[in-house]
């Protein structure tokens, strides 16, 4: 089990063959330098499980972006179902609840947890989320989530934080770059009644 960013970049090194990695993206933007970093180790399927999103035309438009991110790295797409009442279900109890709260730590495992299941069932070495990347996520609790669920369903869960050596300023760069569409909120109807409220302060 990896703890520590250090261990992590070790760990790539180490690596003396090209394991199988099922990452699971939220959107475009913060899978450009996550890519960017693990395509150099790992042969990479990118796996788009997001019905937390707060509408479909949301949900649609961050796949849109996501497949520009991956056809430039020409990397396979997986699209998930949009099942939003499974999300609510996972926070079910917790809505009032803003940023790095208990909402957000479901809200994660849910994903994750999708993703987790589909590696293990499909053949993959390594599953893991761009997740990290956000400077409003916690890699803490996501690391967490994740190895739990690499002893729940037995797949290995690789280690992430890619907000590291400034990861989340070369995202913004790179979105740039590719001209890609950089939503202003985490994406489920409960961050963006909150991002319109930090708007209007």
């Amino acid at each position: 089990m990896l703890t520590s960013y250090k261990e992590f970049k070790a760990f790539l090194e180490s690596l003396d063959k090209r394991p199988k990695l099922l990452l699971h993206a939220c959107c475009g933007p913060c899978s450009t330098y996550s890519i960017e970093l693990l395509k150099k180790y790992f042969d990479i399927t990118v796996f788009y499980s997001n019905s937390n999103m707060d509408t479909i035309d949301e949900f649609e438009k961050r796949y849109k972006e996501l497949l520009k991110v991956c056809n430039n790295s020409d990397l396979d797409v997986i699209k998930d179902e949009y099942i939003p009442q499974d999300y609510f279900n996972a926070v079910k109890g917790l809505e009032h609840l803003g940023e790095f709260s208990p909402r957000c730590d479901h809200c994660m495992e849910f994903r994750m947890d999708l993703t987790a299941k589909y590696a293990k069932e499909n053949g993959y070495d390594y599953f893991t989320t761009t997740l990290s990347i956000s400077p409003y996520k916690s890699s803490q609790s996501i690391n967490r989530i994740g190895y739990e669920l690499e002893e729940k369903y037995g797949i290995k869960y690789l280690f992430s934080d890619f907000k590291k050596e400034d990861g989340y300023k070369k995202s913004v760069q790179m979105s740039k770059d590719l001209d890609l569409y950089r939503q202003h909120y985490c994406g489920c109807v409960f961050s963006i009644e909150e991002a319109i409220v930090e708007d209007e302060d």
